[in-house]
């Protein structure tokens, strides 16, 4: 039965940017018939982060096409650690932890890749299950034999550790266990593709020559390049660190705020890179954006798509709705509505006091709340001067009354109180 691709693949990745090294023949091979490619993800933590994202839009896409992807978990090669891109020895995990991040990553892929789909359904693998009863005489007599130390020696992850000090012979042979990969995917599934970030494309390859040598077959590869922001630095961190997939780690609300808040001049690259949507939609939201980046139409449609995807409608709208409060026009009712995970990720940052319970439930005079019990103001004075000038508000309710007693009904889920003073600056009064 003839094959034809839903879209060319390789053209949909070179205009996304999406494309760095791509192998002769790989393109040609995609548009004549239905490939089975796949792409390894690392379990050294219990969540994916966004920098996972290349490598996942790279497989939603390739499924999209109509091809047949497969997601390998790293369960062997994770015990090992790989070199690319890395300036030092990474710590090696033990089995326990591995299998636990294996599982927790493996949830977070069924989000984004359809598993159960009629034509093209995707599969994923452990590489643990066929390397476990590998004995290390036999790895390195029936494929250790095939690839020559100068061959190994000259790809950029291995070079680059040499050159910053040194490279231990257990992330050495990091190339062979994820070429072996490629060659047991290619025997077993008829896989014919890896797909990867531009730092991969040493390990790849070893692959593609294992596949040649061992089987006497053809493989072929192709790479994202890595994505960095205007300024050089790392895509995927914020001040806290990576920015996760899990909402327990990076909440749905920071997790939209980091996406609203790319710079204009990254902003039109990335939601190619990231977005779904058409060509012909992405391409009508950067055009309405020119000449209105203050509005920041890319960045908005951007993290709306992927608060929805990661997370869920429900948590944009809570996220949407927690922006609204304290960088636009939100209501006290907005406000009160928020669940309690966005509220604490929306106070993070704000200048903070704490009072006692039996103190706020014997209610304390606005006056006092605002002067003594906390410094939100340096005197009664101008506390009552900003009071009676409608410049104050409780939980975004404006307050005139300066004998007002500020008490256990204004607590926002048990223990929380949020004042404002003037049209920007909030406090968070924490009750404990």
């Amino acid at each position: 039965m003839s094959f034809k691709p839903n879209f060319d693949f390789v053209e949909e990745l070179k205009w996304r940017g999406l494309m760095h090294d791509i192998m002769p023949g790989t393109q040609d091979l995609l548009n004549k018939e239905q490939v089975v490619g796949y792409v390894g993800f690392d379990p050294t933590a219990d969540s994916l982060h966004i920098g996972n994202l290349v490598p996942i839009t790279q497989l939603m896409l390739f499924q999209r096409a109509g091809h047949k992807p497969v997601a390998l978990v790293g369960g062997a090669t994770g015990m090992v650690g790989d070199p690319s891109g890395k300036s030092s020895e990474r710590k090696l995990l033990d089995e326990t932890t591995i299998q636990y991040n294996i599982d927790c990553q493996k949830k977070q892929l069924e989000k984004f890749i359809d598993f159960n789909h009629a034509q093209n359904s995707a599969v994923m693998v452990n590489n643990y299950d066929w390397f476990k009863n590998w004995s290390f005489l036999d790895f390195i007599r029936d494929v250790g034999k095939h690839i020559t130390v100068s061959y190994m020696m000259s790809k950029d992850s291995v070079k680059n550790r040499l050159e910053a000090g040194g490279i231990s012979f257990t992330e050495f042979t990091y190339q062979l266990v994820q070429g072996y990969d490629f060659l047991h995917l290619h025997n077993e599934l008829g896989c014919k593709l890896q797909m990867g970030g531009s730092d991969q494309w040493g390990n790849i390859t070893t692959g593609t020559e294992l596949i040649r040598r061992m089987a006497n077959g053809e493989a072929y590869a192709l790479t994202a390049p890595l994505v960095t922001k205007s300024d050089g630095t790392k895509f995927g961190k914020s001040e806290g660190g990576n920015v996760w997939l899990d909402p327990k780690k990076t909440s749905p609300y920071k997790f939209y705020q980091f996406w609203l808040n790319v710079a204009d001049e990254d902003a039109i690259r990335f939601i190619k890179i990231y977005s779904l949507k058409s060509r012909e939609e992405i391409e009508a939201i950067i055009n309405e954006s020119v000449g209105n980046e203050h509005l920041r139409f890319v960045q908005k449609a951007l993290a709306e798509e992927m608060t929805v995807r990661v997370h869920s409608q429900e948590a944009l709208d809570m996220a949407i709705k927690a922006t609204q409060i304290f960088f636009g026009n939100g209501t006290a009712e907005d406000l009160k509505s928020l669940d309690e995970v966005t509220l604490q990720a929306s106070l993070e940052g704000l200048e903070a006091f704490e009072i006692s319970k039996a103190e706020i439930e014997n209610g304390i005079p606005i006056l006092d709340f605002l002067a003594v019990n906390t410094t939100i103001f340096p005197s009664k004075g101008e506390a009552r001067k900003m009071i009676q000038s409608n410049g104050f508000a409780i939980n975004k309710t404006k307050e005139t009354d300066v004998n007002a007693m500020v008490n256990s009904t204004h607590l926002m889920h048990g223990k929380y109180i949020i004042a404002q003073k003037g049209k920007k600056q909030y406090y968070l009064i924490t009750v404990a």
